[in-house]
């Protein structure tokens, strides 16, 4: 039975893995591991784990997310996002065992109206993006064997995001002004874990970057209308402007990414955003989060 080491098991992704992974208990052995067990900064740890477990897949689930604090904590962006993550390339590389590592839209500029493909040129405009790029350039010289996906607008049931933030501020709301002239792809958690198993299971893997999100885009607002919309609040939604709403960190425009890569090598289904989201917010009515 072959194993797979998922990184971060306590993430947002991560616990959308461990609610995927008894439907391939008779495929696959996993193993979570949180940051308070393997921190990827120190390497030692990880030739640790990877001696102990001795991994065939490692899902690199973990990151420092924090996109405005980033701003202030470069160096320790930096060590996560892209000095961690070549140790772990380096050790799975050693081990013979093929790394997936999640990456963000967030390595564009957005300066575009075009959707970006996994091969345009990245200009991140923030230390957060500029991190997880450095991740993706040490990642696959470290390891050939690795799968890139950029991801975008993360959400789920689990932990902290924006849909889980929408409704929480809905109760306690009667007004809510929100940024209407950026644009993405919300991404649910549970259809990248999904994605990130059909890869796994793919017989003829190729390597490299890969986008991956739910589509098409849609603007922080419209997505916040869609919340309001299936969530059944009465709370008023007014589109703002970035510079009505500045932060430390600047955000890309337009971080639409292509997705017909993904599509063609793993043939992975993609999924209109509108129908993930509706199924998230429907979990979340049933468990009041």
């Amino acid at each position: 039975m072959e194993r797979i080491l998922v990184v971060g098991g306590n993430g947002q992704l991560g616990h959308c893995l461990q609610k995927l992974a008894p439907k391939y208990h008779n495929q696959y052995d996993f193993n979570f591991t949180g940051s308070d067990v393997l921190n990827i900064t120190d390497k030692a740890q990880i030739e640790k784990e990877f001696e102990e477990y001795q991994p065939d897949f490692v899902i690199n689930a973990s990151a420092y997310t924090a996109v405005d604090l980033a701003e202030k904590e470069e160096e320790k962006a930096f060590a996560v996002n892209a000095y961690g993550v070549a140790n772990l390339a380096e050790v799975s590389k050693e081990h013979n065992a093929i790394l997936i590592h999640v990456s963000t839209d967030y390595v564009f500029d957005g300066e575009t109206n075009l959707s970006y493909s996994e091969d345009d040129f990245t200009n991140p405009i923030g230390v957060y993006g500029a991190s997880k790029r450095k991740g993706e350039e040490l990642a696959l010289e470290r390891n050939p064997e690795t799968v890139i996906l950029r991801t975008s607008w993360l959400y789920s049931e689990f932990n902290k995001n924006f849909v889980k933030t929408m409704l929480h501020l809905f109760n306690i709301k009667d007004e809510l002004g929100i940024v209407g002239d950026q644009y993405g792809q919300p991404t649910n958690a549970n259809d990248l874990a999904e994605a990130i198993m059909e890869i796994i299971e793919a017989k003829n893997k190729t390597f490299g970057i890969y986008h991956f999100s739910n589509y098409p885009e849609t603007t922080w607002f419209d997505f916040a209308s869609k919340i309001k919309e299936f969530s059944d609040s009465s709370v008023l939604l007014k589109s703002i402007t970035t510079a009505e709403f500045p932060t430390p960190a600047k955000r890309p425009k337009r971080s639409t990414m292509s997705l017909d890569k993904i599509e063609k090598d793993y043939q992975i289904e993609l999924k209109h955003w509108e129908n993930s989201l509706q199924d998230c917010v429907e979990i979340l009515k049933l468990t009041n989060a």
